[in-house]
């Protein structure tokens, strides 16, 4: 596999980040992580709405998009008023049929840079409560749990109950 490069999606790409979400909702399902996101529920409305307060980054390998993520500025719904101190990412996803083992946390590590720069100490997401897999997964990259988050509003379905994680840019974790 070639070595990976970021940057910022533009308008012309993002129905392959739909499908990018669509391919890794399926995957979660397939893999029993139920509940965190279902194919479909997403377009590219949604994507474009978030290029407008902040950022949709690729990942791609051989002119392919092989990853994505949304990096916001604010995120009131899960974490409430909060000072310009974080970044949030949303929707970390990659591409299972072409990518390597340990992309995805390459990937939150490139986010995790991108706040950084902007100057922000934290780097803040969010996952399903109940979502054991993603917990694990968060928390061997480095996050801690700092709370919970009831009756978050979901697109197009039932609000859910979320743990929130949180981690300083300032950790030197590479």
């Amino acid at each position: 596999m070639n070595a990976l490069r970021f940057r910022l999606a533009d308008d012309a790409e993002l129905a392959s980040v739909v499908r990018l979400r669509d391919d890794a909702a399926r995957w979660m399902l397939a893999q029993g992580v139920t509940g965190q996101w279902r194919p479909g529920e997403l377009g590219v409305d949604h994507f474009r709405r978030v290029m407008e307060n902040g950022e949709v980054w690729l990942a791609e390998a051989a002119d392919r998009v092989v990853g994505a993520w949304e990096l916001w500025w604010e995120d009131e719904e899960a974490w409430g008023p909060q000072p310009s101190t974080a970044g949030y990412v949303h929707r970390l996803m990659v591409d299972r049929s072409s990518v390597l083992p340990g992309t995805g946390r390459q990937l939150l590590r490139v986010a995790e840079r991108r706040v950084a720069e902007a100057g922000r100490p934290l780097v803040r997401l969010d996952c399903l409560a109940d979502s054991t897999p993603l917990h694990a997964y968060y928390l061997n990259a480095g996050y801690q749990v700092v709370g919970r988050k009831t009756g978050k509003p979901q697109p197009g379905g039932t609000p859910k109950s979320f743990t929130l994680f949180e981690k300083s840019t300032c950790d030197g974790e590479e």
